[in-house]
């Protein structure tokens, strides 16, 4: 078979069991959304600042194992770091209340509608994703998996640098 066909066909086989092809992140996401409290987050409203963007699931024991973390993080770095948890599944609003009053965090949570997530990220393959967003908007690191304030440490460090 021809090797242009065969990636042709690839791609299209890909699609067709994936779904949609995932487009490239843009170098300084968007997101505004309004959190559960009802106030709204905007992403842009934060430069200056990092951002710890976290998607998250009631159901996912690594999110609840790290949601601690980010909140001590952010906590403790008020004036340099703040974070939204974006709350990935399908349930209702009443169902991630009572889930935050039980896992009470210092940054704000707003719930996703899975079938239409922000344009501007990724939709999560798997549970958590955490994106570290530099002061200028840009993402700075993508973490697929539970986090900790030593890895938000190390890539705002690594990130410091680099900016």
């Amino acid at each position: 078979m021809n090797p242009i066909r065969f990636l042709v066909v690839a791609a299209i086989a890909s699609l067709m069991y994936f779904g949609t092809a995932l487009a490239a992140m843009p170098m300084q996401p968007t997101l505004k959304i309004t959190t559960l409290d009802g106030a709204v987050f905007d992403l842009a409203a934060q430069r200056g600042k990092w951002v710890v963007v976290n998607f998250w699931a009631t159901w996912c024991s690594p999110c609840i194992k790290e949601m601690p973390d980010i909140s001590a993080f952010v906590e403790s770095r008020k004036a340099k770091v703040t974070a939204i948890g974006l709350a990935f599944e399908d349930t209702d609003k009443a169902e991630v209340e009572a889930f935050a009053k039980a896992h009470p965090v210092k940054y704000p949570l707003a719930l996703l509608d899975t079938y239409k997530p922000p344009a501007d990220f990724d939709p999560p393959r798997a549970l958590p994703i955490t994106y570290l967003i530099a002061p200028d908007g840009s993402v700075a690191k993508k973490f697929t998996g539970p986090i900790t304030v030593n890895d938000l440490d190390k890539a705002i460090a690594a990130g410091a640098v680099a900016k």
